[in-house]
């Protein structure tokens, strides 16, 4: 668990600056941002997380750890975090982690509207990294992502290294228009066959 886990999540802090605002989506049991945030302490994070359950544990961990001065805990989901759909202000930070969540494209589309232009997504991946950013990266363009890059974290501390996809946002791309529902319910106006 150890090395698997905690060290893992750790190993992402070479690719963070000193100082960095750092947003944690689908946090869950707190990796990789609580892990983070006691290894480096200079980082503000905000643990972002749609479960009751799940925040309920984050906000006890971040109080037992006293880490609370420089970790947050927001309910809700990436796109309500980046709108301020919950009435709590849109966040945005200078980093955005995730690790286990989704694809990379559907990260892609979470987590870059919680950051500025040359802000970065640092999504931890498995050994398919390369083969999620073949897939998904013309999805990433389309985002305003640039092109995904495969890092090798804590080389030489844990075996095998982290694997992280770094995407720096290099243009804001504005929401797309909802499609209009006909009277069927359905998109574009096709009628449900029978």
């Amino acid at each position: 668990m150890w090395e698997r886990h905690l060290l893992n999540c750790a190993a992402v802090a070479e690719r963070i600056p000193e100082g960095a605002k750092v947003l944690d989506v689908g946090s869950g049991a707190g990796l990789p941002g609580l892990v983070l945030a006691i290894a480096r302490p200079d980082l503000t994070v905000t643990l972002i997380e749609p479960l009751a359950r799940r925040t309920s544990f984050l906000i006890e961990a971040v109080q037992d750890l006293g880490l609370a001065k420089m970790v947050r805990v927001f309910r809700g989901r990436a796109d309500e975090a980046a709108t301020g759909a919950t009435g709590a202000g849109p966040l945005s930070g200078d980093i955005v982690t995730s690790r286990a969540v989704a694809p990379l494209d559907r990260l892609a589309a979470w987590c870059l509207p919680l950051t500025g232009r040359g802000g970065r997504l640092l999504a931890l991946k498995g050994a398919s990294a390369g083969e999620e950013i073949a897939e998904h990266a013309e999805t990433v363009r389309r985002l305003g992502g640039g092109e995904p890059v495969v890092h090798q974290c804590g080389i030489g501390v844990i075996d095998p290294p982290t694997t992280v996809v770094e995407i720096v946002r290099e243009r804001v791309v504005g929401p797309r228009p909802a499609a209009k529902r006909s009277r069927e319910g359905r998109r574009g106006g096709r009628p449900r066959s029978r």
